[in-house]
């Protein structure tokens, strides 16, 4: 039985239990009312000519039918008293769905005998209200980073054209400075292609459903081909990569999504590493799950930047010029990634120490 049977059979029972109680106790009620009404009237010596005297005789005479007709008006009264008050409570219900429609941060009241479905609807409300605040936070970060974006295309679009512009328009342009202008044009360009395709990322993330594709894959030389991928850019910050993982770790996964996952957690961890340090990446498993920690020296993360790093369009370095800033999707997709392959991720920094842990069931 769902929760909406519940509802209704409760509020019929109440209703119905709150009927036979009303009508017993208005039938003795009235009893006791008419036996102390007459011996109330023997106390007193009445005159046959009274009028009272002459209306009671009445009474008295046809005491059995003004009884049952009394009772009978009586029952006829509460029956429609309780008969509307299921319209008066679909007229409540009514009137909350209303506000259900268009929900303010005014609470829904509804008769006390239904507060189960007062309590329902206000956490509806409540809910409601909360989706519309993430739903707008989030359009307004998108917006945002879009915004930020398009300013950034400008910067090595300019220079691209400055550049080439230069080695077009001089004449007699030294090898060495041909060399210089052609190198920062390429620097500028490679720039200009890692934002056009966040904005290509952005649209996949937004419009598209990730489906995986199962195989059995070698963890251990995905890892490996992994770091010796990012030697350029360890190189740049003086990096080391340590890999400790037993020899061909194997794996249950769709190998493409994955290695994305891997490969977003060492760009960051590279990102916002210190310079001259180690980034550790560590790989066990027990008797169900595998365990691949990326670790890395950096600044300690706040705990409410923390709770939300794994949310759509947020990045720790909100400066929009940052040379790492990227468009704050990566670990939100590594996020999805995960738990697509019933898996966990998670994040911890404390004493100048980042750590992410994927957990990916073996099988």
């Amino acid at each position: 039985m769902n929760r909406k049977d519940n509802y209704k059979n409760k509020i019929i029972r109440q209703i119905a239990l709150e009927y036979i109680l009303t009508i017993f106790g208005f039938i003795f009620g009235f009893l006791f009312l008419v036996y102390m009404c007459y011996n109330f009237a023997q106390m007193f010596t009445w005159q046959p000519y009274d009028p009272l005297y002459i209306i009671l005789s009445f009474i008295k005479e046809y005491l059995i039918f003004f009884i049952l007709l009394s009772i009978l008006i009586g029952l006829s009264y509460i029956t429609y008293r309780f008969m509307g008050r299921p319209l008066r409570y679909l007229d409540s219900v009514i009137s909350a769905s209303e506000k259900l429609a268009h929900p303010t941060e005014e609470q829904i009241i509804l008769p006390d005998s239904m507060k189960s479905v007062q309590d329902e609807m206000n956490q509806v409300r409540e809910n409601s209200l909360l989706n519309a605040r993430l739903a707008k936070e989030a359009e307004q970060r998108k917006n945002d980073l879009i915004v930020y974006l398009a300013h950034d295309l400008k910067t090595p679009l300019t220079s691209v054209i400055g550049y080439l512009t230069l080695l077009r328009d001089e004449g007699e342009i030294s090898e060495k400075l041909r060399e210089k202008y052609l190198s920062i044009s390429l620097e500028k360009a490679q720039r200009l292609e890692e934002l056009i395709n966040e904005f290509f990322e952005i649209t996949r993330f937004n419009l598209s459903n990730i489906t995986l594709e199962y195989s059995k894959v070698n963890l251990t030389r995905l890892l490996e081909q992994l770091t010796f991928e990012f030697k350029p850019m360890l190189a740049d910050k003086n990096l080391e990569c340590v890999l400790e993982i037993e020899p061909d770790l194997m794996i249950m996964c769709d190998v493409d999504k994955i290695q994305r996952v891997f490969d977003n957690l060492l760009r960051n961890a590279v990102n916002y590493s210190f310079e001259d340090e180690k980034i550790e990446i560590s790989a066990t498993k027990d008797e169900s799950d595998i365990h691949i920690k990326f670790s890395n020296k950096g600044n300690t993360i706040p705990k409410e930047k923390l709770s939300r790093i794994f949310e759509q369009f947020y990045r720790l370095d909100s400066a929009r010029s940052s040379k790492s800033g990227g468009a704050g999707l990566g670990l939100a997709i590594a996020k999805e990634i995960v738990e697509l392959h019933s898996g966990k991720i998670s994040a911890r920094s404390e004493d100048e120490v980042v750590e992410f842990e994927v957990v990916l069931p073996l099988g």
